[in-house]
Parts: structure tokens; sequence; C-alpha cells
């Protein structure tokens, strides 16, 4: 074993499970939280607070207790914290405010995409034909594809 492997113990976990990820053991908590997918730096910081654990210890060095507290508490991050720090304010169909983590941030992004196509919106038709969607330039930015430029008469 290596000295860095003795100094971090044998209880020390390198990969957490939590909402569905995998975090990285030799990371600080609070940024190892960030590779849950829908929480960032400012979530990951309140996780920590919320759960009372220290963002800046390493992720494996958490016991199954602060684990299960860390996963509770992202559960009910929602209700716990301002309208203005969750992801989905005012859902469409529950009209609720919720904190959407790991596969259900992609299951909603697409239920919305396929639900402005449904209607025929712009948003929706630019969405589904790979346009740019928030009115950005097309004609020099964004362009895909191996054919650039113009073609010389020969």
């Amino acid at each position: 074993m290596s000295k860095k492997t003795e100094e971090l113990g044998d209880d020390f976990s390198y990969i957490i499970r939590l909402a569905d990820s995998d975090i990285d053991g030799l990371k600080p908590i609070a940024i190892g939280l960030t590779s849950v997918k829908g929480v960032g730096v400012r979530t990951s910081q309140q996780l920590c607070r919320l759960a009372m654990i220290d963002g800046k210890r390493l992720g494996g060095h958490l016991s199954n207790e602060e684990q299960d507290q860390l996963r509770a508490t992202i559960d009910e991050y929602a209700t716990k914290v301002p309208w203005w720090l969750v992801n989905r304010q005012r859902d469409l169909e529950s009209n609720e405010d919720a904190h959407l983590v790991a596969m259900d941030v992609k299951m909603i992004l697409k239920d919305d995409i396929s639900r402005l196509a449904g209607m025929k919106t712009y948003r929706g038709l630019r969405h589904r034909s790979g346009h740019k969607v928030r009115g950005q330039r097309l004609r020099s930015n964004g362009r895909s594809g191996t054919a650039l430029g113009v073609q010389r008469k020969k």
C-alpha cells in the first residue's frame, strides 16, 4: 500500500453512491456533490449546511449515517430552502416548487421540449430542427458540418 492510502485509513470509500450518481471520495464532499446532475456549487453548499456536514471533508470519510442523512436532505431539499434556490419553480402540472436531480432532470427536460414541439411553438420547432433556440446569430457562429466557405468558379 502506498503512503497516501495509509493516510486515508481502512474505512475510506473511494466512490460514494448518492442520487443515482457516483461521487469521487477523494474530493471534498461539497465539490463532489456537483457531479450529480441538477446540483451545482451553491446547491451542494446548501445541502452540506442542511445535513450539518462539513463541506471541506473528503467524501470518502463520511460515515454511513452521514451518507443517509445527505440522501434524506437531497430528497427534502425543495421544502427547506426558499423558492429561488430550487431548479423547478411552479411546475406546470403540480404548480409546486421542486428540485430535480439525476434522471429526473433529463426526463422533465425531454417532456418540456416535446410539449413545446407538440404545441408547435417557435422554440419547440427550433429544438426539433436542431437550430439555435434563443435568438443567437446563425450566419457565422454555431455552424456544423465540413463545408465552410464559398466555392470558387473554375
